[in-house]
């Protein structure tokens, strides 16, 4: 029995050190379980952050492209009417008297022609005193074309029309390039802010996954110290077990040792002999007196 005992106790020695090892892991794997959780949730709430700053730029492009739709249509209408004044221009223009001399478009050009040469070119100081001279006399010409044209009322009319036109669609046509570029602008930074926030959710998922995989290797090492524990509580019933027949064949034995001494010592008392002091008390104990 002894050695039985022996072998339990060793085993259960071996169970509890199990335990002890399973325990240890299992605490350092729920420890790495908080970080990734901690570094998941961290992350996730920097994309939440970074989405709802893109949605802002989101409705700061939706609003500019809003206002290149109204100026793209603001300078179409514009265009049109550009194109109709044009119209009535040209057809005003084709009733006035024929004038011998060259036309008015034809003044301008050359006088951008001379104007370009005059800035580009290295003339002699008399060269460019008669060049002075003759963009002097282009410009009277012009200034006399352009009141032939403003004295006709309806010419006149329909030349400021035009010209008011033509600033109007430019005017829209540089609203839409300005709200374009801002709402391309917002656009851009919208779209970066979602790229870093698909990065970093990618992190979180990885973190999610690395939680996932720890949470259960915890789990298992869990179940192992739980199933080691059982196994030292069951050593240690049997163990107790043990050590308690061991105590009751003990006593049983000192029981029928001290029966066969007193049985003995009756033996000698029936025979006259003298007893010791010891001699009655072992008699007492083993319920003869």
């Amino acid at each position: 029995m002894t050695e039985l005992l022996e072998e339990l106790e060793q085993k259960r020695n071996l169970a509890n050190n199990d335990a002890e090892k399973h325990r240890r892991l299992r605490d350092e794997l729920n420890k790495q379980t908080k970080e990734w959780v901690t570094k998941r949730d961290s992350l996730n709430s920097q994309v939440r952050e970074l989405v709802d700053e893109a949605a802002k730029h989101r409705d700061l492009r939706d609003e500019l492209n809003e206002k290149v739709r109204e100026a793209k249509d603001r300078r179409d209408e514009w265009n049109k009417k550009v194109s109709e004044l044009n119209e009535l221009v040209n057809k005003l223009r084709a009733e006035q008297p024929k004038d011998k001399g060259p036309s008015l478009k034809k003044l301008k050009k050359e006088l951008n022609d001379l104007e370009f040469r005059h800035m580009t070119s290295s003339l002699s100081k008399e060269k460019e005193q008669e060049l002075i001279e003759l963009m002097k006399k282009l410009v009277r010409q012009i200034e006399e074309k352009e009141k032939e044209i403003s004295e006709d009322s309806e010419l006149g009319s329909a030349v400021a029309e035009l010209r008011e036109a033509r600033e109007q669609a430019e005017f829209y046509h540089r609203q839409v390039s300005e709200y374009a570029e801002k709402a391309q602008e917002q656009h851009d930074m919208m779209i970066n802010l979602y790229d870093q926030a698909d990065k970093l959710r990618k992190e979180a998922d990885a973190a999610q996954e690395k939680f996932i995989e720890t949470k259960l290797l915890a789990d298992e090492e869990h179940r192992k110290h739980i199933e080691m524990i059982k196994q030292v509580h069951d050593y240690d019933k049997m163990i107790s077990g043990l050590r308690q027949k061991q105590k009751k064949a003990k006593k049983k034995k000192e029981e029928s040792a001290v029966m066969k001494e007193a049985e003995s010592i009756f033996d000698k008392f029936k025979a006259g002999e003298k007893l010791s002091t010891e001699d009655l008390m072992t008699l007492q104990k083993s319920g003869y007196l």
